[in-house]
């Protein structure tokens, strides 16, 4: 059962894209203040009404998320 939901978190064309990769779920924003607003409602949303361990989520699971970077070389 896991105890966290993993999004990747990258730069778009426009703005930055936060990709869920246990879920299907994907949500994009200006800011990375707004993406983390934006996941995490997204997330709850999808989740609202079913049954964590149908999904093998642990109740109450956290979001861990990664941020690609461009390269430096």
């Amino acid at each position: 059962m896991k105890h966290t939901i993993q999004v990747r978190i990258f730069r778009g064309e426009r703005q930055y894209v936060a990709e869920c990769l246990d879920l299907p779920v994907v949500t994009e924003a200006s800011t990375l203040d707004e993406l983390t607003a934006n996941i995490q409602e997204a997330i709850s949303l999808h989740l609202e009404g079913e049954n964590l361990e149908d999904l093998d989520l642990a109740p109450n699971p956290t979001i861990l998320a990664t941020m690609e970077l461009q390269a430096v070389a």
